[in-house]
Order: structure tokens, then sequence, then C-alpha cells
């Protein structure tokens, strides 16, 4: 598969969302969301949306033919007492096995047809094109981009993914800082040279970096510096919306 093909991970990550990925392609989709932002970023804007649309949809009891037809495609030679017995109310995401996905993708579609438009028209309707973030691209000295970095606004986690090649320095560590318009810089967090990585901040992405218009990634011999050393990368801080 070209995962590089934004059709494709939006796809994907509405289907593990609503969890209709059979096992082997979630497991793989897992391992490409820990390894890359973009599909981070795809992930929390399709659990907004349908999260938003569970909290409008009242409990529903689904006619005997959805459990027939779950029934069909999951225990062909058994018959499932408990299924009809049951009645629903859609919980949006976190949706976990085949049954609970068709429910949930029958129950969406039926309430809302919006679901059948492309993932650009639904976030066009609900007036979101992508999860409100703070988002770096940080590039050397020659303009060449190197890490992209991303939080969401009001969340407490931090992504820092390598987009380039980097060099492991022979000694100290790669470490990114903040440096706000109106006073000194601050740490963030280390930096990897391969890959990605995701760490806590010490409080929300708003109160941190609402004020912050650069990120630099500096290299440090000391375990706490208390201000920038040598900058090796450098980057605006955008915020998405």
């Amino acid at each position: 598969m070209k995962y590089s093909d934004p059709k494709l991970v939006e796809y994907l990550a509405s289907a593990y969302v609503l969890g209709t990925l059979a096992h082997g392609a979630r497991r793989r989709f897992e391992r490409l969301r820990r390894d890359r932002a973009d599909v981070q970023l795809a992930v929390n804007q399709w659990e907004t949306r349908l999260g938003r649309l569970a909290e409008s949809i009242p409990p529903i009891h689904p006619p005997p033919r959805v459990w027939r037809a779950i029934e069909a495609r999951t225990r062909p030679a058994q018959t499932s007492r408990a299924a009809a017995a049951g009645g629903w109310r859609l919980a949006g995401f976190g949706l976990g096995g085949v049954a609970a996905g068709l429910v949930a993708a029958w129950a969406l579609v039926a309430t809302t047809p919006a679901l059948l438009l492309s993932a650009d028209q639904v976030a066009m309707r609900t007036g979101e094109k992508l999860p409100q973030s703070y988002v770096g691209l940080l590039t050397d000295a020659q303009g060449d981009g190197k890490l992209l970095v991303s939080s969401l606004r009001h969340g407490r986690t931090m992504t820092v993914k390598v987009i380039g090649p980097i060099t492991p320095p022979a000694a100290g560590k790669l470490v990114l800082w903040a440096v706000p318009g109106d006073g000194p810089a601050f740490m963030l967090g280390t930096v990897p040279t391969t890959g990605s990585a995701t760490s806590q901040l010490p409080d929300t992405s708003e109160k941190l970096l609402s004020k912050v218009r650069k990120l630099v990634v500096t290299l440090e011999t000391s375990d706490r510096p208390a201000t920038p050393g040598t900058v090796v990368f450098s980057g605006n801080c955008a915020k998405l919306w």
C-alpha cells in the first residue's frame, strides 16, 4: 500500500476509529500511527468528528436484520441469543471488534448521511479542517526539513517526528526549546534522531505555546541546560486554527 497517499491515510484512519479494520490491518495501522504525526492527526480528527456525532445520537435499537447480518458475517455456524436482547448506545469511537464496528457504521450512516462524503467534505460541513494544534517545521541551516513537531491545542503530549536524516551527535543530546516573543526560551524535551517520539508536557499546549513563535533545537551536554546552546535546527511555531 502507498501509505504516503493522503486519501488512503484518511480512509484507514476512519476505519480504525470505527473499529472496522481487520486484525492484521489494524496492527499495521497502529505501527504507522506511532511513527507518523500526520497519521496521528488524522486519527484525532476522526475521533473528534465521530465523538461529536455520538453525543447527538439517542439510544437506538437496530432492527433484527442488522443482528442477522452481523451473525452471518462473524458467526455463520452459530446463533447468538445475547445479541437479539441487547440495545446499543453508540459510543462514537474506540469501538473494537468487527461486530461493534458494523453496528456503529450502520447507526452513523443511517442518522448522519454526511459520512458518505469524503473526509474533506465532512470537515467542511463540521467547520473543522484539522484538529486545533500547534505545529512546527524545523529545518537546518540549508533549509532542509528535519523535524515535525505537533501537539493538540489543549493536549498535554508533544510528538516529534524526524522527516529528514539527522546525524546523531558524538557527544551530548539534541534538545527542543520554545522561544516566546516576550520572554526567555524554555525547554520542551529531547529530540530523537530517527523515527518519532511522544513526550508528556508539564501543562497544556495552549498555556505553554500560545505566545511562542519560534522553536529551536540545540546541542547540549548538560542534563538540565538553563539556556539554549548551539542551535542546529529552527522553525516557526504555527497555530492550526
